[in-house]
């Protein structure tokens, strides 16, 4: 037996079951702990997305049209009833309100933390995607305040390699796979202290960029 989202098939088998239960307790450890929203978000399996649609911009990973956010402060029982209504779907995080992202290539980003951590700079969680890409966690408003503030610090011009992801984004929560071409990682886990109020932007914009510049493959 089994089930279908958007056309892309699974099996529920015990070991499913069990799955389920771990997405629900990581749903309600992104509303309940970190004080995140969630988005249901679509899945990808041989390039197909599990919303139908196609060519779709963005194969699993984007958010479903019809399932409600599960949302900030929702209790493990309250996460797990939402998930139950989309099986299989991915989580997704809505940027914008907690924290924007900085999202750099994975190299550049790892050598950023490794200076930061040293520094001892304010750091908020940082992830991993299967796709070769870090993303710091930030204050909101970091999308926004982006350019201005390399052109402040003198790195406006120097091609880099770095976006910030602000309102009306989302990205792949760990451990949900993203686009069907792997889980995303945690390279450094929430915090209670930090999760729901990560770092201003300009507190690790030049070490990033720095690390961005001396990356062979930004810029």
């Amino acid at each position: 037996m089994g089930f279908t989202i958007g056309g892309i098939r699974e099996m529920r088998t015990g070991s499913r079951r069990r799955g389920r239960a771990a997405e629900y307790t990581a749903v309600a450890e992104c509303t309940g702990l970190w004080g995140w929203a969630v988005a249901p978000g679509a899945r990808a399996a041989a390039g197909r997305c599990s919303c139908g649609q196609p060519g779709c911009p963005s194969p699993g990973a984007h958010p479903l049209d019809f399932a409600p956010e599960v949302p900030a402060g929702a209790t493990l029982d309250a996460a797990a009833d939402a998930w139950a209504r989309t099986p299989g779907a991915s989580m997704l995080l809505p940027v914008g309100r907690t924290f924007d992202v900085l999202d750099v290539a994975e190299a550049a980003g790892r050598r950023a933390l490794v200076r930061m951590e040293r520094m001892g700079l304010p750091l908020g969680p940082v992830a991993v995607t299967p796709g070769g890409r870090a993303q710091f966690f930030v204050a909101p408003g970091a999308a926004a305040e982006l350019p201005q503030l390399l052109y402040r610090m003198g790195w406006d011009d120097a091609g880099l390699d770095l976006r910030a992801l602000g309102p009306g984004c989302h990205i792949t929560a760990p451990p949900s796979d993203e686009g069907g071409l792997g889980p995303v990682r945690w390279l450094r886990p929430p915090e209670l202290d930090t999760a729901a109020a990560p770092p201003q932007a300009r507190l690790l914009l030049g070490t990033l960029a720095y690390s961005c510049h001396r990356a062979p493959l930004c810029g």
